[in-house]
């Protein structure tokens, strides 16, 4: 599809969808003690030995540079399954390291964007960094090319399979995940399908080779008439995560509870929700810049904990279809393992 009519037919939704961006019923909830079956899942680094290794992609099409931060095992022949992760804004390809590096100790390949037009550049040497990144959030290219810059990611992988790299043969590319924080989970949720247009037109940027999902402090537009359509156009299994004081200094009209919106306009089955009781909109880039909008920072390592357990635990449920991984997020050992720090429901 041409770049530039497909930008025009989404520029005014994806406007009103980003301006929020900071960064069907729930079956079960659960707020389950510890120490009631709470087994963790994979709590530590896994069997495999982990390396990485940069790489700066460049798509002729769009004339747009797209540099990468490849975690992968470096024991074991695979074939492993590929997860492509999205930054926020303002991030880099540097970022999200204990979620890179725990899921390529357990056998995936995590591939870390860096989004140009909406990564560091946007607040380094800025007069006035926030309304720098006010002003790349409200620009729909950097939403469309973020999308993009995934679909493009993908079809690079698919060459390092088959080129002289240390990923050639390993790659189990019929298993592909999409995860990302804040901006970056816009750009999972579009890449898993969400659906944009007026009723009859809609159109996605959906990319068939992605099997599941995972979106972190996901955004919401401001009109709400069309949630349901949006995000009931998400096929693919999908693993939501927020928390109780995620809100963002970008846009802080933005509550925290408009977050569950995704999941709770999704439709089941195979979509799940965790809300962390504390957790702020930082608690899932695993940094913490000047000025963090929480104190109480300590908490930090608890809820990365958690989230190296649930999403290791989603991705080897769904990219490894691993009934027993399944049944852990399913049938109480995530409540389990949460306890008082948050609420889990499913679909």
């Amino acid at each position: 599809m041409n770049f530039r009519r497909h930008s025009l037919k989404v520029r005014l939704y994806i406007s009103a969808l980003v301006l929020c961006l900071g960064t069907a019923l729930a079956v079960g909830v659960a707020r389950t003690q510890p120490g009631q079956n709470a087994l963790p899942y994979k709590l530590d680094a896994g069997p495999y030995r982990v390396e990485f290794v940069r790489y700066d992609w460049h798509d002729a099409v769009r004339q747009r540079d797209v540099p990468v931060k490849i975690y992968f095992p470096a024991s074991g022949s695979g074939p492993f399954p590929v997860i492509l992760f999205s930054h926020g804004l303002g991030g880099t390809r540097e970022d999200y390291e204990y979620l890179g590096r725990h899921w390529a100790s357990h056998g995936f390949v995590s591939v870390h964007l860096q989004h140009l037009g909406s990564d560091d550049s946007v607040w380094r040497g800025s007069v006035n960094p926030m309304e720098s990144m006010r002003q790349a959030v409200r620009n729909p290219a950097n939403a469309l090319h973020r999308s993009r810059d995934v679909s493009f990611a993908i079809d690079q992988i698919e060459r390092l399979q088959i080129e002289d790299s240390p990923l050639r043969g390993r790659l189990d590319l019929a298993q592909i995940g999409v995860a990302g924080h804040s901006f970056g989970a816009f750009t999972t949720l579009a890449v898993a399908g969400m659906a944009f247009g007026l009723a009859g037109d809609e159109r996605t940027m959906r990319d068939p080779r992605v099997k599941a999902a995972i979106a972190m402090s996901a955004p919401v537009p401001e009109r709400r008439e069309h949630l349901a359509r949006m995000y009931g156009a998400i096929a693919i299994p999908c693993l939501h995560i927020t928390g109780t004081l995620d809100v963002s200094p970008i846009t802080p009209q933005t509550s925290a509870a408009d977050r569950q919106l995704p999941f709770e306009h999704s439709r089941g089955p195979d979509k799940y929700l965790i809300v962390f009781e504390g957790g702020d909109h930082m608690v899932f880039s695993g940094i913490r810049r000047r000025r963090a909008p929480r104190a109480d920072v300590e908490l930090d390592p608890v809820f990365h904990s958690l989230i190296r357990q649930a999403t290791t635990a989603f991705w080897d449920a769904y990219l490894r279809n691993e009934a027993s991984a399944r049944q852990w997020l399913a049938d109480g050992g995530l409540q389990a393992v949460l306890g008082a720090r948050g609420v889990f429901k499913k679909k």
